[in-house]
């Protein structure tokens, strides 16, 4: 049995058909039945070589004349040059006219197709490697693409590694500039807007990637989340030495979530000072708020090297006990800073530093001692720093409120670890990690799709649609 897939081009000039391939199959197996993934990519690559072709030819023979006085271009040769699609890589005959003489031109030749092949590499496979490369590895979507399409014999993973910093570098400037504040108007213009949006809840976090120019050392990555109350969420993230727009990066992501200047939003953070900083003057109704997730998370530090303390310390006329007090100590700062009382909380941490000092300097050598002074000494400054941040927590607790950004522990794995392989050791640049960064929140957010088609308005029309055009 045989079968022959034909091309049918429908022009001015009427019909004419091309012959793709031929098939034959014997039906003496199930592995015969229905074609396979080998003459899939035969007859796809095929057929985009026909189609690209023609409409290169047709572009070609719509611009043989001059504009100005309809005179034919004068043909001074042609060089090949590669299209990259997701069907094959092509090598198209591209040609170079001399321009007319009918008026002066900077140059003396020029290159029809320029107007037409913009780039050397398709939406569609711009898009697929930037899609599947910021959800793998760049080797895996290289992988991918070669097994699956007739993209061509090999494809090169550091191309697409390449591909997807290109579209990164693209959406990075058509990022608007760097602003202090970006709250506009007064409070008359905010109470006119129309009615807002339930609350929004944004939480900040950071994390660590191994840095390839020093191997040693790692370099930070910031990464948020934002809930609304109705809708999907949406994260963000940035290298926090290499970007210099991420206040501006946070807002816009604010703003695509449909963020009002009447707002409430409330920004969950653990109290870094770069995190801290990116958070102030987006929304006048914002609430920032300390996260109760790292304060517990120090206490309990505390709490475990106060269990290693002496019951007892000594001085010259008596003795004096330690590991109880300090311990009552640790669990009344957590009960004021539960409540919001910073006031009582650091009056206890600067007695729990002095009961500390003076065992130390009552000459006593234990390092649990030492140890625990200094990480109070370290609590105390963190509590000072963020004192603005601290709210009641029982109280929102007990109103059904947000007191943690747990949701952004979570996105920091989903988004920094999964593909910067923490586990493997992977290693970045800064500037790599950054833009690759970029993409995965896209993807993520369900956006990149919408940018290509922003780029190129026919990019991915629905499958709906071209069935009307072909009808």
């Amino acid at each position: 049995m045989k079968f022959k897939i034909q091309l049918i081009t429908q022009g001015e000039t009427g019909e004419t058909i091309h012959e793709l391939v031929c098939l034959e199959r014997e039906t003496e197996g199930l592995e015969a039945i229905g074609i396979s993934l080998a003459e899939a990519k035969d007859i796809l690559a095929n057929l985009q070589k026909q189609v690209v072709e023609q409409q290169i030819a047709a572009f070609l023979s719509n611009r043989q004349q001059c504009p100005n006085c309809t005179q034919a271009f004068r043909h001074k040769g042609q060089h090949p040059v590669v299209f990259r699609t997701l069907f094959g890589n092509l090598k198209i005959p591209s040609p170079r006219w001399f321009q007319c003489n009918c008026k002066p031109h900077k140059t003396r030749t020029f290159s029809p197709l320029v107007d037409l092949l913009t780039d050397h590499c398709s939406p569609e496979r711009l898009y697929l490697e930037t899609k599947w490369s910021a959800l793998v590895s760049f080797e895996l979507a290289a992988n991918l693409l070669e097994d699956i399409l007739p993209a061509g014999t090999h494809v090169r993973t550091t191309s697409v590694r390449n591909h997807l910093q290109r579209v990164a570098r693209r959406t990075e400037a058509e990022l608007g500039e760097e602003r202090f504040a970006y709250i506009e108007g007064c409070p008359r213009d905010w109470a006119a807007l129309p009615r807002p949006a339930a609350p929004l809840n944004v939480g900040i976090d950071g994390g660590y990637v191994r840095n390839w120019n020093d191997k040693k050392t790692h370099f930070e990555v910031i990464v948020g989340k934002s809930i609304p109350e109705e809708g999907t969420s949406k994260c963000f993230g940035f290298v926090q030495s290499y970007d210099d727009k991420p206040k501006r990066r946070l807002f816009e992501m604010l703003k695509g979530q449909g963020m009002q200047l009447n707002q409430q939003i409330v920004f969950f953070s653990d109290g870094g000072d770069t995190v801290r900083n990116l958070q102030l003057y987006l929304n006048p109704e914002a609430e920032h708020l300390l996260d109760w997730f790292h304060v517990t998370m120090r206490l309990t530090v505390l709490n475990q090297i106060a269990k290693g303390l002496p019951m007892t310390f000594e001085d010259e006329e008596q003795r004096y006990e330690l590991r109880e007090p300090t311990l009552k100590s640790i669990e009344s700062i957590k009960w004021y800073l539960w409540h919001g009382n910073t006031y009582e909380a650091l009056q206890h941490l600067e007695s729990l530093e002095i009961d500390l000092d003076a065992a130390v300097d009552e000459g006593n050598k234990n390092s649990v001692i030492r140890k625990l002074l200094r990480a109070v000494e370290e609590f105390h400054t963190y509590i000072t720093n963020n004192q603005a941040f601290i709210t009641n927590y029982g109280e929102r607790y007990r109103q059904g409120d947000r007191i943690s950004s747990g949701f952004v522990e979570s996105t920091v794995n989903y988004v920094v670890a999964k593909r910067f392989a923490k586990r493997q050791q992977m290693q970045w640049s800064p500037k790599g990690a950054h833009l690759l960064l970029q993409m995965r929140n896209r993807v993520l957010n369900d956006e990149l799709e919408k940018t290509f088609r922003e780029w190129y308005p026919c990019f991915r029309v629905e499958h709906n649609d071209v069935l009307k055009k072909a009808a």
